[in-house]
């Protein structure tokens, strides 16, 4: 006994004891944090390191659920474990922003029934609300979506967007409120057709869309909402061009997107001028604003507020093959123009011919009159996929839907863009602020002490 004894009366094996003791009780601390890190939703485990950020939730969804006043059930068709971990980590991160959002996970397979009585398929989130009496689906295959040309190229299916919170957005919106919008497309004149991307906007924010041949029209519906021209090749008639006088002077409201074509327009040209807006003749050149030296890639000077300026934090917008406006004295006093685009003071029109004009040109204005607003933009690579989908960080469909929802006072612009998944995207666990000091504070902070007691015995 007296030689154990004896073993630890030691300098040596005293700090031996202590080293010991000491690692002992960091194993104690780091094992209980874990214990009540374990116990913390997964909601707050999750940290999204990705450079698409597909868990990131926007102003936008946050200001609809900070408002919401309405119990919210999302009934999920799917069995819970096998479900996407990207799709479960999402729903779990959006319904606990609102306490009104109640999430009931129901497996197809154990209750079969309950397909027949949502009328759905599974993998389907079924989105209702009790006080209006609405539902909305909301499938899998809507949130992760692919690219289906990968197949004929690859022979796989590749993963292309994640629309977790777009979708989400748009089906709380939907069940809760009973407002919704109608556009009329105007066609007969050459014009472009809306691109998807577009009318997936359109759609989450609530707006139907109509195609309307006015050549074919004694009147303007009265369910017209707002009134699109996208990017017409040929003018309209005057007959046509009264049809929309007389609806805008009822207070109806006009959305032009000008084309590429250069052909004159008088009547198109006749409409702008009455609202302050003269057309400038030719393509417009920004000497100053271009992208990588091509001038006729012009990222215009913004000049947005309110409605204009919902999510608009880059203030990148480009547009392509501009035709551009000079400012004019409006036909009436009651008329009043807003430019929200111009190039800057270095920029000329350049017609066919060569000649060139130097000026600051208006690329897009607002032009209102009692209830009636004629919103202009001057160029269809606004929201053409040509060019959104290559410049994913410009923000042309952000301001054009806010351009569109700005006729509304009661229309909330929810066009939430997809994220791409052309990256691939990392999901680390964590704890908060817990976690981050158990796996690096803690350790830091016995290295250090490890390293004094160690320097202090070398000089003893």
């Amino acid at each position: 006994m007296g030689k154990i004894k004896n073993l630890f009366s030691t300098v040596s094996s005293r700090q031996g004891s202590y080293s010991l003791a000491m690692t002992a009780v960091v194993i104690g601390i780091v094992v209980f944090i874990n214990l009540i890190a374990g116990r913390l939703p997964s909601s707050l485990k999750q940290i999204d390191i990705s450079t698409n950020n597909i868990y990131e939730i926007t102003d936008t969804s946050r200001d609809l659920l900070k408002d919401l006043d309405k119990d919210v059930n999302f009934t999920i068709l799917a069995e819970k474990s096998s479900t996407d971990e990207r799709i479960r980590t999402f729903i779990e991160k959006y319904a606990a922003l609102s306490s009104h959002i109640n999430v009931e996970w129901i497996d197809p397979v154990l209750h079969p029934s309950a397909l027949t009585e949502y009328e759905t398929e599974s993998d389907t989130i079924v989105v209702s609300c009790s006080d209006t009496e609405k539902t909305t689906t909301v499938s899998f295959q809507d949130i992760i979506t692919y690219d289906e040309m990968s197949y004929y190229t690859t022979g796989s299916l590749t993963e292309s967007e994640f629309d977790g919170e777009g979708q989400l957005a748009s089906a709380v919106n939907y069940v809760t409120t009973d407002v919704s919008k109608t556009i009329y497309t105007v066609s007969g004149h050459g014009e472009s057709s809306l691109p998807s991307s577009v009318t997936d906007l359109m759609k989450k924010s609530s707006f139907t869309t109509e195609e309307l041949n006015l050549m074919m029209a004694s009147s303007i519906p009265e369910d017209c909402d707002l009134l699109l021209f996208y990017a017409p090749s040929t003018d309209i008639s005057e007959d046509e061009l009264n049809l929309v006088t007389s609806y805008m002077e009822n207070g109806g409201n006009v959305f032009f997107i000008q084309g590429e074509e250069l052909t004159d327009m008088p009547n198109f040209s006749s409409l702008m001028e009455t609202y302050g807006l003269k057309p400038a003749q030719g393509y417009i050149a920004d000497m100053q604003r271009s992208y990588q030296g091509n001038y006729y890639y012009i990222f215009p000077l913004l000049s947005v507020s309110e409605d204009l300026a919902e999510n608009i934090e880059s203030q990148m917008v480009l547009l392509v093959n501009a035709h551009g406006f000079t400012e004019e004295t409006p036909a009436r006093d009651t008329i009043t123009l807003t430019p929200f685009m111009a190039t800057s003071s270095n920029s000329y029109a350049v017609t066919e011919d060569g000649d060139t004009e130097e000026a600051s040109y208006v690329l897009g204005a607002v032009a209102t009159e009692n209830d009636s607003r004629f919103t202009v933009i001057s160029s269809a690579s606004m929201i053409d996929e040509t060019i959104t989908s290559q410049f994913t960080n410009i923000e042309n469909l952000s301001l054009f839907m806010n351009a569109i929802t700005a006729n509304f006072d009661d229309v909330e612009n929810l066009s939430i863009e997809a994220k791409s998944l052309q990256l691939e995207n990392n999901t680390m666990q964590y704890t908060g602020l817990i976690g981050i000091v158990a796996i690096g504070g803690i350790p830091v902070i016995f290295l250090i002490y490890g390293l004094w007691r160690w320097i202090k015995r070398r000089k003893a």
